[in-house]
């Protein structure tokens, strides 16, 4: 469970996240928003990308911010981004298993890469990032956050760009980590079909502010959720 207290990030006068307490404890907990929510900042910041001026996150008891960023990939802290970290120029393997290099010991890194590659149903490990499809490619990006075994995986929005059966194979692989890796998995997601399938809880910011939280089916009904989202008008 990733128990966040308080949390508050400033940016000269721009406050993206201000108090902000919520406990992330589903399997698949989603994270969603409208654009400048502050929801990717919420990531940077469990991530250590950015640090905060007030808070505390722990997981599972541990307290996130001893960590250096550098540690909290090591300890099994994962992230993808919204933009793709793929080298077109290396062959997934490669792709994957520089990941495993910064994250594992030596010994253990050629079969935690093989391993990580079969989970996400990728068969070539030779091609070339630069020759793989959309599907493909994030296929490989979610096979770099799993490498060697995480305990959180924090994902922004990584289905992005995938339509129909590609996001519902991705769907499928999301709900396995928990299953089948142990692992925690964080979704930062504007596809609401796709939040809705497979997180179990869904917490909602609008300005850096929680909004709701709880059970995903019953907070996307809620109307002042559904007005911060879709614009829709709340009766008085």
């Amino acid at each position: 469970m990733i128990a966040i207290a308080d949390l508050t990030v400033d940016f000269g006068g721009v406050r993206p996240l201000e108090a902000l307490s919520v406990d992330l404890d589903a399997p698949v907990h989603g994270v969603i928003g409208p654009n400048g929510a502050g929801k990717t900042t919420l990531l940077n910041v469990l991530s250590g990308f950015t640090s905060p001026s007030a808070g505390s996150v722990h997981v599972d008891g541990v307290d996130l911010f001893a960590f250096s960023p550098h540690d909290r990939a090591r300890w099994g802290l994962r992230r993808t981004f919204q933009t793709e970290q793929l080298v077109d120029r290396l062959s997934v393997f490669d792709n994957v298993s520089v990941m495993a290099d910064t994250t594992l010991p030596r010994a253990a890194r050629h079969d935690a890469t093989l391993a990580a590659i079969d989970f996400v149903g990728l068969r070539d490990v030779h091609q070339l990032a630069g020759a793989l499809n959309s599907l493909e490619r994030r296929l490989a990006e979610l096979a770099r956050a799993i490498v060697g075994g995480p305990k959180v995986v924090l994902m922004d929005e990584p289905a992005s760009g995938l339509v129909g059966p590609e996001t519902e194979t991705f769907a499928h692989l999301l709900t396995r980590i928990p299953v089948e890796l142990g692992a925690q998995v964080v979704l930062v997601e504007h596809d609401l079909d796709l939040v809705s399938e497979v997180c179990g809880e869904v917490a909602v910011l609008d300005f850096g502010h929680l909004l709701a939280s709880g059970v995903t089916a019953d907070v996307l009904r809620e109307p002042a959720v559904r007005a911060a989202w879709l614009g829709e008008t709340v009766e008085p």
